[in-house]
């Protein structure tokens, strides 16, 4: 894991030199400052974002101690495109892919993609129809994601290792933004609501309710770099299932505009509390593009 962290604080300070070498306050806005998740893009234009999370565990609330190291990697496609006018109405289709390790294995040996028994799960879990609207013409920082997720897998859990969960998910997240007079601070506002359902004898989370909101405070020292702030808390409430859940992270990261269309962005984050839940961190890496 020290390893690991050198390589991000290596990263992520490449990425500072490199904004403050190349940027000279350009006054149009780059696309990390104008289309956080809030904004929608207009009629033709294409949004696709690649992002991939590493969580990696040795201690939870369920056992005291360390325990051998588990890791959950998911790596989530998401492609939209502007429909109608007014950029109020987005379209699009997300896709989950998932690699998981238990009983003490390296942290990057979930990115092997092998599927061992009793091991190691990898593959492609659920799909997702998607839409994105503002509901609002006059508060156009204000949007809500509404997506279904259907799941691919047959068993949630094999030998001990768990792949995804076996069962939909309606997914709404409520999104808002506010930029600062003079474009340097930026507050970003995020409501996660997940609803599970389907036989609750195939998935533990089927028949619960994720309630995950978040706030994220950037800092733009130019138009094309930022780094931020970000706290979040998820609380899985129980509609019927008997397994309620919660907990809440920590963390801080960077996003750069590499090319006018292509930006990179770099998270980390610390679970520093929770109830029947890991105790890990994630490390994070997104590419997304817009045009």
């Amino acid at each position: 894991m020290k390893k690991i962290k050198k390589i991000a604080l290596a990263l992520g300070l490449l990425t500072v030199f490199a904004g403050y070498s190349q940027e000279n306050d350009d006054v149009q806005k780059s696309n990390i400052q104008q289309y956080t998740p809030s904004k929608l893009i207009g009629k033709g234009k294409f949004d696709i974002k690649w992002f991939n999370n590493i969580y990696t565990e040795t201690k939870s609330t369920f056992t005291s101690g360390e325990q051998p190291r588990q890791t959950f990697f998911t790596s989530t496609l998401e492609g939209y495109t502007g429909v109608g006018e007014n950029n109020r109405w987005n379209v699009g289709v997300i896709l989950k892919i998932r690699s998981n390790t238990i009983g003490g294995t390296k942290t990057l040996d979930a990115l092997k993609f092998k599927n061992k028994d009793g091991v190691a799960r990898a593959g492609l879990t659920s799909f997702a129809p998607s839409v994105k609207f503002v509901p609002f013409e006059s508060v156009g920082n204000f949007s809500i994601q509404s997506s279904l997720y259907i799941p691919l897998v047959d068993n949630e859990t094999e030998n001990g290792v768990f792949l995804d969960q076996n069962g939909f998910i309606w997914q709404n997240r409520f999104f808002y933004d506010y930029t600062f007079p003079g474009d340097k601070w930026q507050l970003f506002t995020e409501l996660n609501t997940e609803l599970n359902f389907g036989d609750k004898e195939k998935s533990f989370a089927n028949n619960s309710l994720g309630l995950t909101p978040g706030v994220f405070l950037s800092y733009f020292p130019t138009s094309k770099f930022t780094v931020l702030a970000l706290a979040q808390h998820s609380q899985r409430l129980d509609l019927g299932n008997k397994f309620s859940q919660n907990y809440t992270a920590l963390g801080g990261g960077t996003k750069y505009q590499l090319t006018n269309a292509l930006n990179l962005e770099l998270l980390y984050t610390n679970f520093v509390g929770g109830d029947n839940t890991g105790l890990g961190e994630t490390f994070n890496l997104g590419l997304r593009a817009i045009f």
